[in-house]
């Protein structure tokens, strides 16, 4: 553990980067400074834009990829397809995302844009710059997952009237 100097200028302040905290208050006050990792700020980010209807998954194909790999041993990355950049008041959000058929593409694209602004603003409490949208793909529901959707639902009866 490493001991840091009790005074800071501002100077001193962190500076966004992969591993450095982002200072969001620089303890003006008196009572202390916060201090917000930028893992926070695109986990936020990737929950606000998950929660969009249309949204199907975030991340291009190797992100999802290694997405369902983690999801298979218990693990998931809220994190996929968002990268941020967060400086000492501002971030900037970039979102890659696969959208479902048939919901309009800008809509979703401007819904995601508006939910991770407000998130990252009521949430983290720093100005947003802009949030960029990158759709790579369309999912388009196959036969083959309604077949499965209806499979896991008949079972899940069985279950139910076997308990």
């Amino acid at each position: 553990m490493t001991t840091q100097p009790q005074s800071k200028t501002p100077a001193d302040l962190p500076t966004a980067s992969a591993s450095t905290p982002v200072n969001t208050n620089s303890g003006k006050d008196g009572r202390g400074a916060t201090t917000i990792a930028d893992g926070v700020v695109a986990k936020i980010a990737g929950i606000a834009a998950k929660d969009i209807p249309g949204v199907h998954a975030l991340g291009g194909g190797a992100a999802r990829m290694m997405g369902s790999l983690r999801d298979a041993v218990g693990q998931k990355d809220l994190t996929q397809g968002v990268s941020v950049e967060v400086g000492q008041t501002q971030v900037a959000v970039d979102i890659t995302l696969v959208v479902e058929y048939p919901h309009p593409l800008q809509k979703v694209a401007d819904d995601v844009r508006d939910a991770v602004f407000g998130a990252v603003e009521d949430l983290v409490g720093m100005e947003v710059t802009e949030v960029n949208i990158t759709v790579t793909d369309i999912h388009i529901p196959s036969e083959d997952e309604d077949d499965s959707d209806a499979e896991k639902a008949a079972a899940s009866t069985r279950e139910g009237r076997v308990s």
